[in-house]
Protein backbone atom coordinates (compact mmCIF):
# COMPACT_ATOMS: atom_id res chain seq x y z
CA UNK A 1 0.00 0.00 0.00
CA UNK A 2 1.41 3.31 -1.02
CA UNK A 3 1.81 6.02 1.54
CA UNK A 4 -0.46 8.99 1.00
CA UNK A 5 -0.50 12.23 2.90
CA UNK A 6 -3.59 13.50 4.63
CA UNK A 7 -4.12 16.03 1.93
CA UNK A 8 -4.53 13.47 -0.82
CA UNK A 9 -7.99 13.98 -2.30
CA UNK A 10 -8.61 10.23 -2.79
CA UNK A 11 -7.96 9.57 0.85
CA UNK A 12 -10.13 12.52 1.82
CA UNK A 13 -13.03 11.04 -0.11
CA UNK A 14 -12.55 7.62 1.47
CA UNK A 15 -12.17 8.92 5.00
CA UNK A 16 -14.87 11.55 4.60
CA UNK A 17 -12.62 14.43 5.65
CA UNK A 18 -13.02 17.86 4.05
CA UNK A 19 -10.28 19.65 2.14
CA UNK A 20 -9.99 23.30 3.14
CA UNK A 21 -10.42 25.73 0.19
CA UNK A 22 -7.23 27.10 -1.24
CA UNK A 23 -6.47 30.78 -0.83
CA UNK A 24 -7.11 32.84 -4.01
CA UNK A 25 -3.98 34.07 -5.67
CA UNK A 26 -4.18 37.51 -7.30
CA UNK A 27 -2.08 37.86 -10.35
CA UNK A 28 -2.08 41.25 -12.11
CA UNK A 29 -1.08 41.70 -15.68
CA UNK A 30 1.78 44.10 -16.39
CA UNK A 31 0.68 47.73 -16.34
CA UNK A 32 0.35 49.35 -19.77
CA UNK A 33 2.98 51.82 -20.82
CA UNK A 34 2.13 55.43 -19.98
CA UNK A 35 0.89 57.65 -22.79
CA UNK A 36 3.71 59.40 -24.60
CA UNK A 37 4.01 63.14 -24.71
CA UNK A 38 3.31 63.28 -28.44
CA UNK A 39 0.19 61.14 -28.19
CA UNK A 40 -1.07 63.29 -25.35
CA UNK A 41 -0.41 66.47 -27.36
CA UNK A 42 -2.18 65.07 -30.43
CA UNK A 43 -5.16 64.02 -28.31
CA UNK A 44 -5.43 67.48 -26.76
CA UNK A 45 -5.34 69.07 -30.21
CA UNK A 46 -7.94 66.67 -31.59
CA UNK A 47 -10.33 67.28 -28.70
CA UNK A 48 -9.76 71.04 -28.39
CA UNK A 49 -11.92 73.89 -29.61
CA UNK A 50 -9.27 75.38 -31.91
CA UNK A 51 -9.35 72.40 -34.27
CA UNK A 52 -13.14 72.75 -34.54
CA UNK A 53 -12.76 76.34 -35.74
CA UNK A 54 -10.14 75.36 -38.31
CA UNK A 55 -12.15 72.42 -39.60
CA UNK A 56 -15.30 74.55 -39.72
CA UNK A 57 -13.49 76.88 -42.12
CA UNK A 58 -12.29 73.91 -44.19
CA UNK A 59 -15.80 72.47 -44.44
CA UNK A 60 -17.23 75.86 -45.39
CA UNK A 61 -14.62 76.22 -48.15
CA UNK A 62 -15.46 72.74 -49.46
CA UNK A 63 -19.16 73.59 -49.59
CA UNK A 64 -18.24 76.90 -51.23
CA UNK A 65 -16.28 75.01 -53.89
CA UNK A 66 -19.33 72.86 -54.63
CA UNK A 67 -21.48 75.98 -55.00
CA UNK A 68 -18.91 77.61 -57.27
CA UNK A 69 -18.87 74.52 -59.48
CA UNK A 70 -22.67 74.32 -59.68
CA UNK A 71 -23.03 78.01 -60.63
CA UNK A 72 -20.26 78.01 -63.24
CA UNK A 73 -21.53 78.17 -66.83
CA UNK A 74 -18.70 76.01 -68.17
CA UNK A 75 -19.51 73.24 -65.71
CA UNK A 76 -23.18 73.42 -66.61
CA UNK A 77 -22.39 73.17 -70.31
CA UNK A 78 -19.99 70.23 -69.86
CA UNK A 79 -22.42 68.36 -67.62
CA UNK A 80 -24.91 68.30 -70.52
CA UNK A 81 -22.85 65.59 -72.23
CA UNK A 82 -21.38 64.06 -69.07
CA UNK A 83 -21.96 60.44 -70.08
CA UNK A 84 -20.36 60.99 -73.47
CA UNK A 85 -17.19 62.70 -72.16
CA UNK A 86 -17.14 62.79 -68.34
CA UNK A 87 -13.58 64.09 -68.29
CA UNK A 88 -14.70 67.46 -69.66
CA UNK A 89 -16.99 67.96 -66.67
CA UNK A 90 -14.27 67.21 -64.14
CA UNK A 91 -11.84 69.49 -65.96
CA UNK A 92 -14.42 72.29 -65.96
CA UNK A 93 -15.06 71.78 -62.24
CA UNK A 94 -11.35 71.93 -61.48
CA UNK A 95 -10.85 75.05 -63.57
CA UNK A 96 -13.78 76.87 -62.01
CA UNK A 97 -12.90 76.04 -58.40
CA UNK A 98 -9.14 76.49 -58.74
CA UNK A 99 -9.61 79.71 -60.69
CA UNK A 100 -11.98 81.11 -58.08
CA UNK A 101 -9.78 80.26 -55.10
CA UNK A 102 -6.67 81.40 -56.97
CA UNK A 103 -8.34 84.76 -57.55
CA UNK A 104 -9.34 84.77 -53.88
CA UNK A 105 -5.71 84.25 -52.84
CA UNK A 106 -4.39 86.89 -55.23
CA UNK A 107 -7.02 89.35 -54.08
CA UNK A 108 -6.45 88.83 -50.36
CA UNK A 109 -2.86 87.66 -49.79
CA UNK A 110 -0.44 88.14 -52.68
CA UNK A 111 -0.83 88.88 -56.36
CA UNK A 112 1.81 87.01 -58.38
CA UNK A 113 0.92 88.95 -61.51
CA UNK A 114 2.33 92.20 -60.15
CA UNK A 115 5.84 93.15 -61.30
CA UNK A 116 7.40 93.64 -57.85
CA UNK A 117 6.91 92.66 -54.23
CA UNK A 118 5.66 96.07 -53.14
CA UNK A 119 2.77 95.88 -55.60
CA UNK A 120 2.14 92.17 -55.06
CA UNK A 121 1.72 92.54 -51.30
CA UNK A 122 -0.97 95.20 -51.67
CA UNK A 123 -3.84 92.64 -51.40
CA UNK A 124 -2.59 91.65 -47.94
CA UNK A 125 -2.72 95.28 -46.83
CA UNK A 126 -6.29 95.47 -48.11
CA UNK A 127 -7.14 92.39 -46.07
CA UNK A 128 -5.70 94.01 -42.94
CA UNK A 129 -7.60 97.21 -43.70
CA UNK A 130 -10.90 95.33 -43.93
CA UNK A 131 -9.95 93.38 -40.81
CA UNK A 132 -9.28 96.46 -38.67
CA UNK A 133 -12.89 97.31 -37.71
CA UNK A 134 -13.79 93.61 -37.54
CA UNK A 135 -11.05 92.97 -34.96
CA UNK A 136 -12.06 95.95 -32.83
CA UNK A 137 -15.78 95.18 -32.93
CA UNK A 138 -15.17 91.45 -32.48
CA UNK A 139 -13.19 92.19 -29.31
CA UNK A 140 -16.13 94.15 -27.94
CA UNK A 141 -18.58 91.34 -28.59
CA UNK A 142 -16.14 88.71 -27.25
CA UNK A 143 -15.55 90.60 -24.01
CA UNK A 144 -19.30 90.83 -23.43
CA UNK A 145 -19.56 87.08 -24.11
CA UNK A 146 -17.00 86.37 -21.40
CA UNK A 147 -19.18 88.21 -18.89
CA UNK A 148 -22.25 86.27 -19.96
CA UNK A 149 -23.79 89.10 -21.99
CA UNK A 150 -24.85 89.14 -25.64
CA UNK A 151 -24.02 92.54 -27.09
CA UNK A 152 -25.66 92.67 -30.52
CA UNK A 153 -25.90 96.43 -30.52
CA UNK A 154 -22.74 96.89 -32.52
CA UNK A 155 -24.49 98.77 -35.29
CA UNK A 156 -25.88 101.42 -32.98
CA UNK A 157 -22.63 101.78 -31.07
CA UNK A 158 -20.66 102.16 -34.30
CA UNK A 159 -23.09 104.76 -35.62
CA UNK A 160 -22.92 106.86 -32.47
CA UNK A 161 -19.12 106.60 -32.37
CA UNK A 162 -18.89 107.53 -36.05
CA UNK A 163 -21.17 110.52 -35.54
CA UNK A 164 -19.18 111.80 -32.55
CA UNK A 165 -15.76 111.24 -34.12
CA UNK A 166 -16.86 112.63 -37.48
CA UNK A 167 -18.38 115.75 -35.95
CA UNK A 168 -15.14 116.50 -34.10
CA UNK A 169 -13.10 115.69 -37.21
CA UNK A 170 -14.82 118.16 -39.54
CA UNK A 171 -15.96 120.85 -37.08
CA UNK A 172 -12.79 121.80 -35.20
CA UNK A 173 -9.44 123.21 -36.22
CA UNK A 174 -6.80 121.60 -34.04
CA UNK A 175 -3.14 120.71 -34.53
CA UNK A 176 -2.23 117.43 -36.13
CA UNK A 177 -2.16 114.62 -33.61
CA UNK A 178 -4.24 116.50 -31.07
CA UNK A 179 -7.17 116.67 -33.48
CA UNK A 180 -6.94 112.94 -34.21
CA UNK A 181 -6.71 112.10 -30.52
CA UNK A 182 -9.72 114.23 -29.60
CA UNK A 183 -11.82 112.72 -32.40
CA UNK A 184 -10.75 109.22 -31.36
CA UNK A 185 -11.60 109.92 -27.73
CA UNK A 186 -15.01 111.34 -28.68
CA UNK A 187 -15.83 108.21 -30.68
CA UNK A 188 -14.75 105.85 -27.91
CA UNK A 189 -16.82 107.75 -25.33
CA UNK A 190 -19.89 107.78 -27.56
CA UNK A 191 -19.69 104.03 -28.20
CA UNK A 192 -19.08 103.30 -24.51
CA UNK A 193 -21.97 105.45 -23.30
CA UNK A 194 -24.38 104.00 -25.86
CA UNK A 195 -23.53 100.45 -24.81
CA UNK A 196 -23.51 101.50 -21.17
CA UNK A 197 -27.22 102.23 -21.40
CA UNK A 198 -27.87 98.51 -21.92
CA UNK A 199 -25.51 97.57 -19.10
CA UNK A 200 -27.11 100.04 -16.69
CA UNK A 201 -30.63 98.88 -17.52
CA UNK A 202 -29.64 95.26 -17.00
CA UNK A 203 -28.00 96.07 -13.68
CA UNK A 204 -30.80 98.26 -12.34
CA UNK A 205 -33.95 96.70 -13.79
CA UNK A 206 -32.88 93.28 -15.06
CA UNK A 207 -33.75 94.21 -18.65
CA UNK A 208 -32.29 91.71 -21.11
CA UNK A 209 -29.37 93.21 -23.01
CA UNK A 210 -30.41 91.54 -26.30
CA UNK A 211 -33.73 93.36 -26.42
CA UNK A 212 -32.22 96.65 -25.24
CA UNK A 213 -29.33 96.62 -27.72
CA UNK A 214 -31.64 95.76 -30.61
CA UNK A 215 -33.86 98.72 -29.76
CA UNK A 216 -30.83 100.99 -29.34
CA UNK A 217 -29.70 99.98 -32.85
CA UNK A 218 -32.88 101.46 -34.30
CA UNK A 219 -32.70 104.52 -32.08
CA UNK A 220 -29.12 105.21 -33.18
CA UNK A 221 -29.95 104.64 -36.85
CA UNK A 222 -32.85 107.07 -36.92
CA UNK A 223 -31.04 109.57 -34.72
CA UNK A 224 -27.98 109.66 -36.98
CA UNK A 225 -30.20 109.76 -40.07
CA UNK A 226 -31.99 112.79 -38.64
CA UNK A 227 -28.69 114.51 -37.85
CA UNK A 228 -27.45 113.81 -41.39
CA UNK A 229 -30.52 115.61 -42.77
CA UNK A 230 -30.29 118.56 -40.39
CA UNK A 231 -28.05 121.53 -41.32
CA UNK A 232 -25.73 122.52 -38.52
CA UNK A 233 -25.41 119.00 -37.11
CA UNK A 234 -23.89 116.39 -39.43
CA UNK A 235 -25.13 117.44 -42.85
CA UNK A 236 -22.62 119.08 -45.15
CA UNK A 237 -23.30 122.83 -45.55
CA UNK A 238 -25.11 123.72 -48.78
CA UNK A 239 -25.94 120.08 -49.57
CA UNK A 240 -29.29 118.33 -49.64
CA UNK A 241 -27.73 114.87 -49.44
CA UNK A 242 -27.67 113.07 -46.07
CA UNK A 243 -23.89 113.09 -45.91
CA UNK A 244 -21.25 114.77 -43.76
CA UNK A 245 -18.50 117.09 -44.95
CA UNK A 246 -15.07 115.53 -45.53
CA UNK A 247 -12.83 114.98 -42.53
CA UNK A 248 -10.04 117.49 -42.03
CA UNK A 249 -6.54 116.26 -42.73
CA UNK A 250 -5.39 116.86 -39.14
CA UNK A 251 -7.86 114.28 -37.84
CA UNK A 252 -7.33 111.49 -40.38
CA UNK A 253 -5.42 108.37 -39.37
CA UNK A 254 -2.00 108.39 -41.10
CA UNK A 255 -1.10 105.62 -43.52
CA UNK A 256 1.27 103.04 -42.08
CA UNK A 257 3.04 102.00 -45.29
CA UNK A 258 2.70 105.21 -47.27
CA UNK A 259 0.16 106.76 -49.58
CA UNK A 260 0.19 103.81 -51.97
CA UNK A 261 -1.61 101.62 -49.44
CA UNK A 262 -4.88 101.97 -47.59
CA UNK A 263 -3.62 100.40 -44.35
CA UNK A 264 -3.82 103.08 -41.67
CA UNK A 265 -3.07 103.76 -38.02
CA UNK A 266 -6.34 102.15 -36.97
CA UNK A 267 -4.82 98.71 -37.53
CA UNK A 268 -2.17 99.42 -34.89
CA UNK A 269 -4.91 100.55 -32.52
CA UNK A 270 -6.74 97.27 -33.16
CA UNK A 271 -3.60 95.26 -32.35
CA UNK A 272 -3.10 97.31 -29.19
CA UNK A 273 -6.73 96.57 -28.28
CA UNK A 274 -6.08 92.84 -28.62
CA UNK A 275 -3.19 93.09 -26.15
CA UNK A 276 -5.26 95.26 -23.81
CA UNK A 277 -8.24 92.88 -23.77
CA UNK A 278 -5.91 89.93 -23.24
CA UNK A 279 -4.36 91.69 -20.24
CA UNK A 280 -7.75 92.63 -18.83
CA UNK A 281 -9.19 89.13 -19.11
CA UNK A 282 -6.15 87.05 -18.17
CA UNK A 283 -3.94 89.26 -16.02
CA UNK A 284 -6.12 91.72 -14.11
CA UNK A 285 -8.44 91.38 -11.12
CA UNK A 286 -11.20 93.02 -13.16
CA UNK A 287 -10.86 90.28 -15.76
CA UNK A 288 -11.06 87.63 -13.05
CA UNK A 289 -14.33 89.15 -11.86
CA UNK A 290 -15.58 89.30 -15.45
CA UNK A 291 -14.88 85.61 -15.96
CA UNK A 292 -16.38 84.68 -12.61
CA UNK A 293 -19.61 86.50 -13.42
CA UNK A 294 -19.69 84.89 -16.84
CA UNK A 295 -19.29 81.41 -15.40
CA UNK A 296 -21.83 81.74 -12.59
CA UNK A 297 -23.21 85.12 -11.50
CA UNK A 298 -24.84 83.65 -8.39
CA UNK A 299 -21.59 82.11 -7.18
CA UNK A 300 -19.76 85.34 -7.99
CA UNK A 301 -22.29 87.28 -5.93
CA UNK A 302 -21.80 84.93 -2.99
CA UNK A 303 -18.02 85.41 -3.33
CA UNK A 304 -18.46 89.14 -2.84
CA UNK A 305 -18.27 90.35 -6.46
CA UNK A 306 -20.54 93.24 -7.40
CA UNK A 307 -22.27 91.55 -10.33
CA UNK A 308 -24.30 94.62 -11.31
CA UNK A 309 -21.19 96.76 -11.51
CA UNK A 310 -19.50 94.12 -13.66
CA UNK A 311 -22.37 94.27 -16.14
CA UNK A 312 -22.00 98.03 -16.46
CA UNK A 313 -18.19 97.95 -16.72
CA UNK A 314 -18.29 95.17 -19.31
CA UNK A 315 -20.74 97.01 -21.54
CA UNK A 316 -18.77 100.26 -21.26
CA UNK A 317 -15.55 98.56 -22.37
CA UNK A 318 -17.39 96.56 -25.02
CA UNK A 319 -18.99 99.71 -26.42
CA UNK A 320 -15.66 101.53 -26.50
CA UNK A 321 -14.07 98.69 -28.48
CA UNK A 322 -16.94 98.64 -30.95
CA UNK A 323 -16.74 102.42 -31.07
CA UNK A 324 -13.12 102.06 -32.19
CA UNK A 325 -14.44 100.17 -35.22
CA UNK A 326 -16.70 103.12 -36.05
CA UNK A 327 -13.86 105.60 -35.60
CA UNK A 328 -11.64 103.51 -37.90
CA UNK A 329 -14.31 103.69 -40.58
CA UNK A 330 -14.62 107.47 -40.34
CA UNK A 331 -11.00 108.51 -39.86
CA UNK A 332 -9.27 105.73 -41.75
CA UNK A 333 -11.45 104.57 -44.65
CA UNK A 334 -14.36 106.92 -45.43
CA UNK A 335 -12.57 110.24 -44.97
CA UNK A 336 -14.55 112.08 -47.64
CA UNK A 337 -17.71 112.03 -45.57
CA UNK A 338 -20.11 109.32 -44.48
CA UNK A 339 -23.79 108.48 -44.47
CA UNK A 340 -25.99 106.29 -42.29
CA UNK A 341 -24.51 103.15 -43.90
CA UNK A 342 -21.09 103.79 -42.38
CA UNK A 343 -21.34 100.64 -40.23
CA UNK A 344 -21.35 98.45 -43.38
CA UNK A 345 -22.76 95.48 -41.48
CA UNK A 346 -19.63 95.25 -39.32
CA UNK A 347 -21.66 95.32 -36.11
CA UNK A 348 -23.27 92.01 -37.02
CA UNK A 349 -20.16 90.49 -38.63
CA UNK A 350 -18.41 91.08 -35.31
CA UNK A 351 -20.67 88.46 -33.71
CA UNK A 352 -19.41 85.90 -36.23
CA UNK A 353 -15.81 86.96 -35.62
CA UNK A 354 -16.24 86.58 -31.86
CA UNK A 355 -17.80 83.13 -32.27
CA UNK A 356 -15.07 81.95 -34.63
CA UNK A 357 -12.42 83.32 -32.29
CA UNK A 358 -13.95 81.45 -29.32
CA UNK A 359 -14.24 84.79 -27.47
CA UNK A 360 -10.48 84.94 -26.93
CA UNK A 361 -8.46 88.04 -27.95
CA UNK A 362 -5.97 86.17 -30.12
CA UNK A 363 -8.70 84.06 -31.65
CA UNK A 364 -10.63 87.21 -32.54
CA UNK A 365 -7.49 88.62 -34.16
CA UNK A 366 -7.13 85.55 -36.38
CA UNK A 367 -10.86 85.44 -37.16
CA UNK A 368 -10.91 89.14 -38.01
CA UNK A 369 -8.04 88.73 -40.46
CA UNK A 370 -9.78 85.71 -42.01
CA UNK A 371 -13.00 87.63 -42.54
CA UNK A 372 -11.02 90.58 -43.84
CA UNK A 373 -9.56 88.19 -46.40
CA UNK A 374 -13.08 87.06 -47.31
CA UNK A 375 -14.06 90.66 -47.99
CA UNK A 376 -10.95 91.50 -50.01
CA UNK A 377 -10.80 88.18 -51.86
CA UNK A 378 -14.54 88.08 -52.52
CA UNK A 379 -14.37 91.17 -54.69
CA UNK A 380 -11.42 89.69 -56.59
CA UNK A 381 -13.31 86.43 -57.19
CA UNK A 382 -16.28 88.34 -58.52
CA UNK A 383 -14.18 90.52 -60.81
CA UNK A 384 -11.84 87.83 -62.15
CA UNK A 385 -14.04 84.73 -62.32
CA UNK A 386 -17.57 86.09 -62.16
CA UNK A 387 -18.28 84.27 -58.89
CA UNK A 388 -21.29 85.81 -57.14
CA UNK A 389 -20.30 87.71 -54.01
CA UNK A 390 -23.20 86.03 -52.24
CA UNK A 391 -21.22 82.77 -52.17
CA UNK A 392 -18.70 84.44 -49.86
CA UNK A 393 -21.55 85.39 -47.54
CA UNK A 394 -22.82 81.81 -47.64
CA UNK A 395 -19.35 80.54 -46.72
CA UNK A 396 -19.23 82.91 -43.75
CA UNK A 397 -22.64 81.72 -42.62
CA UNK A 398 -21.60 78.09 -42.95
CA UNK A 399 -18.59 78.74 -40.74
CA UNK A 400 -20.93 79.90 -37.99
CA UNK A 401 -23.18 76.90 -38.59
CA UNK A 402 -20.34 74.40 -38.24
CA UNK A 403 -18.91 76.17 -35.20
CA UNK A 404 -22.34 75.97 -33.57
CA UNK A 405 -22.42 72.19 -34.18
CA UNK A 406 -19.11 70.73 -32.93
CA UNK A 407 -20.50 67.16 -32.79
CA UNK A 408 -21.19 67.37 -36.53
CA UNK A 409 -17.62 68.43 -37.28
CA UNK A 410 -16.21 65.72 -35.03
CA UNK A 411 -18.42 63.10 -36.68
CA UNK A 412 -17.33 64.13 -40.19
CA UNK A 413 -13.62 64.05 -39.36
CA UNK A 414 -13.92 61.19 -36.81
CA UNK A 415 -12.42 63.21 -33.98
CA UNK A 416 -12.68 62.04 -30.37
CA UNK A 417 -15.10 63.87 -28.13
CA UNK A 418 -13.76 66.10 -25.34
CA UNK A 419 -13.04 64.19 -22.17
CA UNK A 420 -12.47 60.92 -24.02
CA UNK A 421 -8.87 60.71 -22.86
CA UNK A 422 -7.33 57.30 -22.87
CA UNK A 423 -7.68 55.85 -19.41
CA UNK A 424 -5.33 53.27 -17.90
CA UNK A 425 -7.20 49.93 -17.85
CA UNK A 426 -7.61 48.17 -14.55
CA UNK A 427 -5.42 45.09 -14.13
CA UNK A 428 -7.16 41.77 -14.57
CA UNK A 429 -7.41 39.73 -11.38
CA UNK A 430 -7.62 35.95 -11.67
CA UNK A 431 -8.29 33.32 -9.06
CA UNK A 432 -6.46 30.04 -9.07
CA UNK A 433 -6.68 27.05 -6.73
CA UNK A 434 -3.38 25.44 -5.95
CA UNK A 435 -3.49 21.77 -4.96
CA UNK A 436 -2.38 21.06 -1.45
Amino acid sequence: MSAQGPSDPDVAVETGSQVPPAEPVRRAEPEPEPESRWHRALREVATGNAIISVLAVVLALIVGAIMIAFTDERVQAASGYFFARPGDTFVAIWESVSGAYSAFFQGSIYNFRRPDFAAGIRPLTETLTFATPLIAAGLGVALAFRVGMFNIGGRGQMLMASAAAGWVAFSFDLPFGVHMFVALLAGLLAGALWAGIAGLLKARTGAHEVIVTIMLNYVALYLVTWMLRTPGLLQAPGSNNPKTPPMKDTAIFPAILGDGYNLHFGFLLAIASVVLVWWILDRSSLGFQFRAVGENPNAARVAGINVKAMYVYAMLISGALIGLAGVSQVLGTVTTGFSSGIDAGIGFDAITVALLGRSTPWGVLAAGILFGAFKAGGFAMQAAEGVPIDIVLVVQSLIVLFIAAPPLVRAIFRLPAPGSASRRPRPNVTKEVEPK
